[in-house]
């Protein structure tokens, strides 16, 4: 008997600034994806939030510009076996659309509800690390409110502790955007005001001098798998969305050039910070390296899968080839909801106290 295809809706676009990187990314799951054994359903999301199936999905996914028209997903989403969301940043990464599975009760790839929303805040992320005592950098953080009512005060605290130069980032952001690196007050102040159009919590972290980009790729649920290092060579002063995607003169060594003891850290600390998160099915994991001090930079749920990316390539520089790895995460997935469908959720009590 032919065995019947797993249908895998795969959802891009988004309510994101990472909406374009999406596009890209899905493109290159959907080529890799082994067509004998699944079916592929496209779900796109625009950036204002409509959805789309058939032919006006292919348009988005394509770049091509789409109506307003959208239709709730729930009309066809009985026959998909399983959500692959290739959504990057806020709306796809953070948890929501997830929530979103769960509700529908269908399983889906990558973390669940809780690794996704911490996974997805910088500042939640590095308070969690920090009470594990993990290596991070000097950080502190603050409301967009406090810092609108005293940004005398903020800024002294900020050239008292952090020093320049240093990085400002919006808490729930991706791809780099919203970030500075901010060497002088007046670059500080131009930083913060930036940062705080994509978020109202503000995180100023201290510069490393003379740092090494190290990035690894984790795969797996409670017991995960972790990729040989990479590191990034950044076109820009810093790994920008500019040198990320745009100007194409970023540049990758992998694997790292990095004896074995000092891989063997980067990897039991990739473990460490993907369990102390709770995340599932996949992360990739960014690092400092200054000297031979460590440092964890920040966790991706839903990291990059575009054909530049460094989660795939990490893994088929570790032996896994791209549809190999698809056919991984699916497995993941599908593990994760046959051991949550054997939890209870419902409870009987002894006397029927709740009937009129």
């Amino acid at each position: 008997m032919k065995k019947k295809k797993l249908t895998i809706g795969i959802v891009f676009g988004g309510r994101s600034f990472e909406h374009e990187v999406s596009l890209v990314s899905a493109r290159a799951v959907i080529k890799a994806l082994d067509k004998k054994k699944y079916k592929i359903i496209l779900i796109g999301l625009t950036k204002n939030g409509k959805w789309l199936k058939g032919s006006d999905a292919k348009k988005l996914l394509s770049g091509q510009r789409v109506g307003e028209r959208g239709e709730f997903i729930p009309t066809f989403i009985k026959s998909i076996d399983l959500f692959f969301p290739v959504l990057h940043g806020p709306f796809g990464e953070d948890g929501t659309i997830q929530g979103f599975f769960d509700t529908l009760n269908k399983p889906y790839i990558g973390a669940n509800v809780l690794g996704s929303s911490v996974g997805m805040d910088k500042i939640i992320q590095k308070n969690i690390w920090q009470n594990y005592k993990l290596p991070i950098v000097k950080f502190v953080w603050f409301l967009k409110k406090d810092w609108l009512k005293n940004k005398s005060k903020l800024i002294k605290q900020i050239e008292k502790e952090i020093k320049y130069p240093c990085f400002v980032k919006p808490a729930n952001a991706g791809s780099s955007v919203g970030i500075t690196k901010a060497h002088h007050r007046q670059e500080l102040i131009q930083a913060i005001s930036l940062a705080s159009k994509y978020d109202r919590k503000i995180l100023i972290e201290k510069a490393i001098k003379k740092v090494q980009e190290i990035e690894i790729s984790v795969l797996g649920n409670d017991d995960p798998l972790v990729s040989c290092p990479g590191e990034i060579i950044p076109s820009n002063e810093f790994y920008d969305y500019e040198a990320k995607y745009v100007d194409g003169k970023s540049g990758e060594v992998i694997p790292a050039k990095l004896n074995k003891q000092l891989t063997k850290k980067f990897q039991a600390l990739a473990i460490q910070a993907y369990q102390t998160l709770d995340c599932q099915g996949m992360a990739r994991i960014d690092f400092l390296l200054s000297g031979q001090k460590i440092y964890l930079n920040e966790l991706n749920t839903i990291p990059g899968f575009t054909n530049i990316s460094m989660y795939p390539k990490l893994w088929r520089a570790s032996g896994l080839s791209y549809p190999k790895l698809l056919d991984r995460l699916i497995k993941l997935a599908i593990q994760r909801f046959k051991e949550r469908e054997k939890l209870h959720y419902s409870y009987q009590p002894k006397l029927q106290w709740h009937q009129e």
